[in-house]
C-alpha cells in the first residue's frame, strides 16, 4: 500500500473511496476496513482527523493513502468537506466511519455526475421535518465541483451542528436540484429507518448506523 501523507505530493486516484475520523471515531476503523475490504477492490484514502500512532500504524497498513488533515482549522466532523477538496482523486466516494459495508458498493461511482454532490436522502429527517434533506455519510462527487468548495467554506465561516446541517442551510429546493445528484437508498440506509421506521434493509449495500436524531 501507498501511504503518502501530504494530499499535493500524493498519487492522482481515478476512484477511490474516502473515509476519515480523530481518536475519539478510531475504535470503529478495524470494522469499517474488514467490511469495506469483503466487497470492494478500489483504493480507500484515510483522512487523518488526528488518530493515535497506534491507530495511524494499523491504517497505514490497510488503506491506499493517508492525508494529514491534523493542521486544519475545522474540527471532528467538520473536517470532512475540506477532506474531500483535498483529496487526490477524479472520482470519490466518501464513507462515514460509522458505516457497515454489506455488498459491492463499486458501482457507485456510476451515480456521480459533473458539478453536484451525489447523495442519499435522508428519510427520517424528511419524514420527521417534513422537508427534503440529504445525508452526508456518503457522499460522491467528481473532481471539486463548485457546491463543494461552496460546502467548505461555509463549514470555516459557519459551523452548525454538523456538516450535513451546514450544507442543508445553504440550499433551497431550486438549489438542491440543482447540486445534489440522488443516489439509491441502498447506498446509505440509516438505522432509524430500520429500528423505528419499520423499513428492513433488505437490499441495502451500506447500513448507516447513525446517533440520535430529533
Amino acid at each position: 500500500m501507498q501511504n503518502t501523507i501530504m494530499a499535493k505530493h500524493m498519487k492522482l486516484y481515478d476512484e477511490a473511496f474516502l473515509t476519515g475520523c480523530d481518536e475519539t471515531q478510531a475504535w470503529m476503523m478495524h470494522w469499517f476496513i474488514k467490511n469495506f475490504k469483503k466487497h470492494s477492490k478500489k483504493p480507500l484514502i484515510f483522512a487523518n482527523f488526528g488518530v493515535s500512532d497506534l491507530t495511524l500504524n494499523v491504517i497505514r497498513a490497510n488503506c491506499h493513502a493517508v492525508m494529514d488533515m491534523t493542521k486544519t482549522p475545522e474540527k471532528g466532523w467538520f473536517n470532512k468537506p475540506v477532506s474531500m477538496l483535498e483529496c487526490p482523486t477524479k472520482k470519490t466516494v466518501w464513507i462515514d466511519t460509522d458505516c457497515e459495508v454489506l455488498g459491492n458498493i463499486d458501482k457507485m461511482f456510476n451515480y456521480i455526475e459533473p458539478n453536484k454532490l451525489t447523495m442519499a436522502i435522508d428519510r427520517p429527517w424528511l419524514k420527521r421535518r417534513k422537508e427534503e434533506w440529504f445525508n452526508s455519510g456518503v457522499v460522491g462527487f467528481y473532481q471539486k465541483p463548485d457546491i463543494l468548495k461552496q460546502w467548505t467554506e461555509q463549514v470555516g465561516a459557519s459551523p452548525d451542528v454538523g456538516d450535513q446541517e451546514v450544507l442543508h442551510k445553504m440550499l433551497n429546493p431550486i438549489t438542491r436540484m440543482t447540486y445534489i445528484k440522488e443516489l439509491p437508498n441502498e447506498y446509505n440506509w440509516l438505522r432509524l429507518q430500520v429500528e423505528h421506521d419499520d423499513e428492513p434493509a433488505t437490499n441495502a449495500k451500506i447500513m448507516h448506523w447513525t446517533g440520535e436524531k430529533g
